[in-house]
Parts: structure tokens; sequence; C-alpha cells
């Protein structure tokens, strides 16, 4: 299958940016768009790839392509313009679905205000992350032309540097001199008040002017002469440096939003546009000044403190710890507030000794993206060749574990304990060697090894953890027996989706449709085959079938079958097409040229499986009565699902005419369909 039926397909519905999500089951491509209303439906169905398309509820729209719809689904998936949506899997689990999932499992999921702080927290920092890897990489380079002896030590103190050097080395200070600032606009925007406003309020702190206050005559030294209190209208005002400070902003924003809702309840919204803003730095900026800085300031200390205590007791045990802790962590997206601490620690400290350890769990996490990467390759999976490739390049390069975490390790859960061995070997490594520092917050990449104090320590630790698990992946395989099954069906589909149409063969015997002894026959039609039927139960004609794609034909002609009983059958010799690993649907070419889909129940495919018990695998060969597969209807009654089972020619054309051949009750095997030739 080329990819301009893909790409067609996706021109038709308003182009990848209307696609919210795509899933597929047997026969159709299942979209979530974001506005389906301007789509022309006579134009989607005009596409030859298309057998039709139904509309449904809620921005939801159904495009029927039958047999083949596991290699367009997969083509479209290769869309450079799908890119946004390659993490998406057939049963519906995008990439925000797992994460969603991941969370509802930890206390982010029970308790909806710690759900919102790690939201407000990841909202801050996400947007500046750019900014923090470049000048990270600024930091990176000076760290590595002071290891090579080109210039100084340039962060020990009483060091001047060449003013060339000095100017390189202003590169990276702006983003972490002005970081609070940053963190401002973003914290005050995600809780509704004025980004300008916050980002004003944090400036004042941030002034010459305020720290020149600490100097006044009758100023007091205080915190080891990292802070001075002054008088001010009476009022002791503790003056510090707020550079790179994340947690006073944080703060200031939280209560900066809340003043702002009330504040817009209280003001007529005709003067709110000055009010608002004005009040809000009259009541905001003393606030700060005298309260939530300090409060910020000596908080964020504390935690780091308290982490530092931990590694300063035992290095070893925190280096085990946190890149162990670190994949539990990330899904939950707890590990902001290590982020925050990072860089407090930089602009405390000096230094930071958590993104060592953390970097174990990074390169243990791009190790066994390696891994997969090597077995798609060898397997010939197109679509995780590609994941796993943009998933390795962003760990490797730019330290992001994202595409690897929910792209494909979330996905395939056989990769997590070998992953977890890589960082456990990575943080025992440097836990023996006594810990790592950086004086940088940075991605831990290849990139920015060099940043670190003890650079054969470090890439020593990390090499081992990346190699630990990219081996142990791929000599224990990634897949679950079911989801091996669900690869070999999709290679099969493509295989025949490739391949022509096998001919019709006559292997039944030619009976004629006219009346037996008569002489002459005006009209006479050739029975090439009859269909069994491949469950008990009671016929529904084609048309009462309560599915639109399925009661107008689109996929294919035949019948509904209301089952009776609980397992169904092949109803003649063949070769299983297509098994579906959820078990609702399975493709069958029969001896006799005619191509089957059996599609148990309607919209079943939600089911994930539950209630199903496969019995063959795409490539099989079947005889007439082989089980392919078993189902609990009290599981699809629950879940308010038909069990209505289509029984479908889906090659129509290839034959004269489809027809029911029976009506009311009948037993596995009894007439069902007829298949007349041309």
């Amino acid at each position: 299958m080329a990819s301009k039926p893909a790409a067609d397909i996706i021109k038709s519905i308003g182009g990848a940016d209307n696609i919210v999500g795509l899933t597929h089951c047997a026969t159709r491509l299942r979209f979530t768009l974001k506005d389906a209303s301007g789509i022309d439906q006579a134009a989607v169905e005009a596409l030859p790839v298309v057998l039709g398309a139904v509309p449904q509820s809620g921005n939801r729209y159904q495009v029927v392509i039958g047999g083949a719809v596991e290699t367009v689904y997969n083509d479209i998936m290769a869309l450079p313009a799908m890119k946004k949506h390659a993490g998406d899997h057939h049963t519906g689990d995008s990439a925000a679905d797992i994460k969603a999932a991941e969370r509802a499992k930890g206390p982010r999921g029970k308790f909806s205000g710690l759900d919102t702080f790690f939201e407000i927290l990841s909202d801050s920092f996400r947007p500046i992350l750019g900014a923090l890897l470049g000048a990270s990489l600024f930091i990176t380079f000076m760290a590595l032309m002071a290891t090579l002896g080109v210039i100084p030590s340039w962060n020990a103190p009483g060091v001047t540097l060449d003013p060339s050097w000095q100017f390189i080395n202003l590169m990276w200070q702006g983003v972490f001199v002005f970081l609070p600032l940053m963190v401002a606009y973003n914290a005050s925007k995600r809780l509704g008040a004025d980004p300008w406003v916050g980002f004003g309020i944090m400036a004042v702190v941030m002034l010459p002017g305020f720290n020149a206050l600490g100097l006044t005559d009758g100023a007091e030294t205080v915190f080891g002469g990292k802070a001075a209190v002054v008088q001010i209208f009476g009022f002791p005002l503790t003056v510090t440096d707020y550079s790179s400070q994340v947690f006073p902003p944080l703060l200031m924003a939280v209560v900066l939003g809340l003043l702002t809702k009330y504040l817009k309840k209280i003001i007529p919204s005709s003067v709110q546009l000055i009010f608002v803003p004005f009040l809000s730095m009259l009541i905001m900026i003393p606030l700060t000044a005298f309260l939530i800085g300090p409060i910020g300031v000596y908080g964020g200390a504390g935690l780091g403190n308290f982490l530092k205590s931990i590694n300063d007791f035992s290095p070893f045990i925190f280096a085990v710890v946190i890149p162990l802790a670190y994949p539990f962590m990330v899904p939950l997206g707890l590990h902001w507030p290590l982020n925050a601490i990072m860089l407090l620690n930089i602009q405390s400290l000096g230094y930071d000794f958590i993104q060592g350890p953390m970097g174990a769990w990074n390169f243990a996490c791009f190790g066994a993206t390696a891994g997969v990467l090597f077995l798609s390759i060898r397997e010939k999976d197109r679509l995780m060749k590609q994941t796993a490739t943009g998933a390795l390049a962003a760990g490797l390069l730019g330290g992001i574990s994202e595409p690897s975490l929910y792209g494909i390790h979330l996905r395939f859960k056989r990769i997590y304990p070998r992953m977890l061995v890589g960082c456990l070997v990575g943080g025992v490594i440097i836990g023996l060697g006594g810990g790592v520092k950086t004086s940088a917050f940075v991605f831990t990449s290849l990139l920015t090894i060099p940043a670190f104090d003890n650079i054969p320590l470090y890439a020593g630790a990390v090499g081992a953890s990346f190699f630990t698990a990219m081996i142990l992946v791929i000599l224990s395989g990634y897949k679950t027996p079911e989801q091996k099954a669900e690869f070999a069906a999709a290679q099969a589909t493509e295989a025949v989706a490739a391949d022509e149409a096998a001919p019709v063969s006559t292997l039944a015997a030619p009976v004629a449709a006219g009346a037996a002894g008569t002489g002459t026959a005006t009209t006479v039609a050739t029975v090439l085959a009859t269909i069994g039927s491949p469950i008990a139960g009671i016929v529904v004609p084609l048309a009462d079938v309560p599915d639109p794609v399925f009661s107008k034909g689109i996929v294919g002609l035949g019948v509904g079958i209301d089952p009776t009983e609980d397992t169904v059958y092949a109803p003649g010799a063949g070769k299983v097409l297509v098994a579906q690993p959820t078990g609702h649907a399975f493709g069958l070419r029969l001896d006799n040229g005619v191509e089957l889909l059996i599609h148990v129940g309607i919209d079943t495919v939600n089911l994930a499986g539950k209630g199903f018990s496969v019995k063959v695998a795409a490539g099989d060969r079947v005889e007439a009565g082989t089980p392919l597969v078993t189902f609990d209807r009290s599981v699809i009654e629950a879940a308010g699902y038909s069990l209505i089972t289509p029984v479908l020619v889906t090659n129509p054309k290839k034959f004269g005419s489809v027809d029911q051949a029976a009506s009311g009750q009948v037993t596995v095997g009894s007439p069902l369909i007829t298949v007349d030739a041309k």
C-alpha cells in the first residue's frame, strides 16, 4: 500500500491538525476530530481505498477500509504530518491516555489538589525547558574547556577570566539569573492571573536598588551573611539574592491567582483593566518582599539541605535510590519538585548532586529504547522502528525521556524490569565512586557528559546503564505473546494487501438454480459456494444489524447472527488472514476464494480483549469446525454492547451475488450464505 492513499485520507478529513486521535479495528479507521462538521462525505468515499465513511456524534468519524485497514493505518502513522500521533495505538491508548492512566495509579489520581499542584509545577517549567537546555550546553562547554586546561576553573572563587571568555560565560547567565521572572510569568498565566503582572511583581525584588537596601546603615546581616534585614516603615524586610530562585515566584503566583479571582468578583468589569493590575501590585509587591519571598527562599533551601544531608550521610544509598525512583516518578509527574531543587542547589551551593544519579535512569531508559530499535529492525517492524529512532535521538542528543517512556516503555511492560536493572547498575557505579556533581542544570544526554566533575566515573556509569538495559531487552524481547500475535496479524495483513487476490476456484459443485426436472430455464445461476454458519444463533438480516457500516453493506455482504452459544468456528477450510488479539474480529480466505469477515459483536473492540479467548493466529490453516474464539457473553452484555455477529463476504465484486440462505435458528455449519458465480 503506497503512502498516497494514506495522505489522501488525511487531507480529505481536514488534515493532521484536525485529528485529535486515531485508532482502528478490524475494518475501519476510527478518528476523533477537532471539527467533523465541514467534511465532504462524498469526497471521502470517492477515494479508491475507502469503502465508505460514517460520521458519528462527538466529532468522531469512521472511515471503512476493509481487510487492509492495518496497512493503511500504518501508512497514515508513518506520514510526517502525523508524527505527533506516532505513539497512538489501535486499542486507543494514546500518549495522553497512558499518562492519565499512570497518574491515576499514584497519589495524583486520588487527590485532585495534589494533581493540580503538580500540573501547576509542570506548566511553570515546561515552556522554559528549551532555554534551560540551551544555557546548560554553554555551561557544559565552559566545564569542558576548564577540564582540558584551556581556561582556569571558571566557577571557582576569585577566578577572573579573559574578557572573551567572560562574554561566553555571560551567555548562560541570563537564563539562570532571571529564571524567577520566567517562572513567575508561566505560573501566573497558569493560575489565571495576568502573567506580566506576575513578572513585574517578581522583578521588584530582583532590582539592583532592592539589593542595595541591604547595604544601608542599620541593616543587620543574618544567615551567615547571605541576607540582611532592614527596617521599612518599622517593619523588618529581609533582603537576599533572588537570582535563580524558583520557589518564591511559584508561591507568589499562587497567591496572585487567588487575589486576581477575588478582585474580578468585586470590581466592575468596565474598570477591571485598570484596577485589577494596580491593586494586585499594590498588595502583592509588599507581600512578596516581606513574607512570600523569604519563605520561598528558605523553605526551598530547607528541602535542598534535607536531600544534601542524605547524600552526605551515604552517597551510595542516594546514588542507588534516585535512578530506581525516577522510572516511577516521571510517569506520575512527581519529578518536578526535584527539578526545582536541582536549580536551587546550583544557586545556593554552586553545584547539584542529584543529576548524576538521574543520568543513570535516563541512559537506562535510552538503552532500552536502543534494544527495541534493534529488534524492530530485525523484525522489520516499520512503525516501531520509526518510533524508537525518534525516541532514541531525542534521548541521546536532548536528554528527553518522554518519547521513550510514553511512546514505548509504558506500552510494553516487559521493558520496565530490564530497564530497572540498568538503573541499578549505573547507580551502584556512581555510589561506589562517591557520587558526581555538576555546576549546571543539564538534560542528561551525550552532549552534557562533560558538565560533571568526575567525567570518567559518570561516563562509565551511564554507559553501563545504557548497555545493560539494551542487552537485556534484546535477549528477552519486549513483547508479550499477545503483542507478538498482534504484530504477526499486522504483517499478514500487509502481505495480503500486497499480494494479488487469489483466483476464484470452483471447488463447490455447480448447482442449477432453476426448477429441477424442467427441460429449459430462462435464467440459470451457478452456486459457487455455500457458507455454513460459524456459530449457533438466530439469523439477523444484514439491514437490521445495529451498525450502519455493516448494515449498508459497506464492508461486505452477508448476514448477522444473534448468538445462542459462546464459540465461533471456521465455516470452511482456508487460511486465517487476520486474527485480532482482542478476539472481536477474524478475516478468513476460504479455499473457494471467498474472503470472509466474522465480527463478534458490535463495537466490542473497546473491550480490549476482555471476555475473549482467541484460538488461532494470522497465517494459521483452519478446517471447517476449527474453533476461532470463545467469548463470555455476560462481559459483552454488561458493557452494553450488542452480541449480533456480522458474517460478511468482503470480496463480493468477484461473484455474481451473495445471498442470505437461512432465517430463524441456525446451528454451527448449517447453510447461512450462498455465493453465486458471475
